[in-house]
């Protein structure tokens, strides 16, 4: 996929803040590995930055930290009861794929809003599941949703709301870019942490 926007802030160093948080929580590769469906190897080349994690793997891997996606992409900030996100969103490019948080910094937040850019063809990760439910709306373009099994097709103006404990996953199927507005209900301990994807 093209480089980011002028205007965007630089890719984050997401495998250095994931070491942070194992680091910061006394877990070894092993024991993240063993919460989340990521092999040791591979958990060891992102903290490297020798491989950028997919989406599925940020999901998780926050999961399995107990944290929101948007913390793997930079220190938490002090929670606040009002957060306003300006042009420059935290990004993260994977595959065809530009995942941007639109909203984080609440306490206690409950929602994680997200805008995904998909390239033709780009998406379709493996199936994931989490705790919660999850709302896509679709702002260009052509998006197929696979929920259970299940194809939803969706063009721009179209909706889809799923229960996340169901498989799901998509991708663009079209010949052009795609664009979603997707909001994952964080499922935490009190804290707004995020647990999905696991």
């Amino acid at each position: 996929m093209s480089s980011p926007p002028h205007g965007d802030p630089a890719p984050p160093a997401v495998g250095a803040r994931l070491r942070e948080l194992r680091e910061t929580r006394g877990l070894s590769l092993r024991a993240l590995s063993e919460r989340c469906s990521l092999s040791i190897n591979a958990i060891s080349l992102i903290e490297r930055g020798k491989s950028s994690p997919t989406v599925s793997s940020l999901h998780a891997l926050a999961a399995a930290l107990g944290v929101p996606i948007v913390d793997l992409f930079q220190a938490a900030e002090a929670r606040r009861v009002v957060a306003v996100t300006r042009d420059r969103r935290l990004g993260h490019d994977e595959h065809g794929v530009r995942m941007e948080s639109l909203g984080s910094g609440l306490r206690d937040q409950q929602l994680e809003p997200f805008l995904f850019t998909l390239a033709p063809g780009a998406g379709g990760e493996r199936p994931v599941r989490h705790p919660g439910q999850e709302f896509a709306h679709c702002l260009e373009g052509q998006v197929e949703y696979t929920v259970n099994g299940e194809g939803y097709v969706l063009t721009a103006g179209d909706s889809l709301l799923l229960e996340s404990t169901l498989p799901h996953a998509f991708r663009n199927a079209s010949a052009r870019r795609a664009r979603l507005l997707v909001v994952f209900q964080a499922a935490g301990d009190g804290d707004g942490a995020h647990r999905p994807h696991g």
